[in-house]
């Protein structure tokens, strides 16, 4: 984990939870996974995730593996893991392109990242709230890996509005159109994407919508450089 996560549960949601647990046949109420501390490691274990590790700038919440995500990891680190789950600690980090190749680093081949942060309505909760063109262009071509799923989803969602799926602008060549379209209310940038076997990350990061422009306007016998 990216910062040692909590996890808890509001009795309205109680029911919602169980069910969820009945659905996919999990043994238990949802009371059975949750741990005296507060934190999640009894929550994962019980989902079938194994030992989680935390990493954190400090000690203070009882992370093990303490380091600045604002600086390159250690080569120790480097593919050490085979899943990173970040649920909100990416928002509070400034140096974001170093936070994120960090994640890229640790991962093995064939491992997995699933995040979720700030998409939108979290004003003054983090440093950054994030748009879908940063999972496709960064994780998609920059990192060269498999992008699985990217969505918003609602902190607290109403019926038909438990999220947003984000498809890749750069099919289409055009930006995502969300003017009307998102809910009011907090909602997360939801993600999750695989490296694969050989992947390396690239060096340039170009926002999609341009970069198809831009090689259409080359493909038609003109150059960005052209007067």
């Amino acid at each position: 984990m990216l910062g040692r996560h909590s996890f808890s549960i509001q009795p309205r949601f109680e029911k919602r939870y169980n069910d969820v647990l009945n659905r996919h046949d999990k043994e238990g109420i949802i009371d059975d996974y949750l741990q005296e501390d507060g934190y999640c490691e009894t929550l994962m274990k019980k989902l079938g995730f194994g030992d989680i590790e935390a990493m954190d700038f400090s000690d203070f919440e009882g992370a093990k593996i303490l380091h600045d995500l604002n600086k390159p990891i250690v080569k120790t680190l480097e593919g050490k893991f085979d899943f990173i789950y970040d649920a909100g600690t990416i928002e509070h980090i400034f140096n974001v392109p170093v936070a994120l190749e960090t994640v890229f680093k640790m991962l093995k081949p064939g491992g997995r990242f699933i995040s979720a942060n700030g998409f939108n309505g979290w004003p003054g909760h983090g440093i950054y709230q994030f748009s879908p063109e940063l999972v496709w262009t960064f994780w998609g071509r920059t990192a060269n890996c498999v992008v699985h799923d990217c969505r918003g989803i609602k902190k607290l969602p109403r019926p038909r509005e438990y999220h947003l799926n984000f498809p890749d602008p750069a099919i289409t060549g055009k930006r995502l159109r969300l003017k009307g379209k998102v809910p009011v209310g907090r909602m997360y940038l939801y993600y999750d994407v695989e490296r694969p076997k050989g992947a390396k990350l690239g060096n340039d990061m170009l926002q999609s919508d341009y970069e198809t422009k831009w090689q259409n306007y080359e493909n038609a016998g003109k150059t960005r450089f052209d007067a």
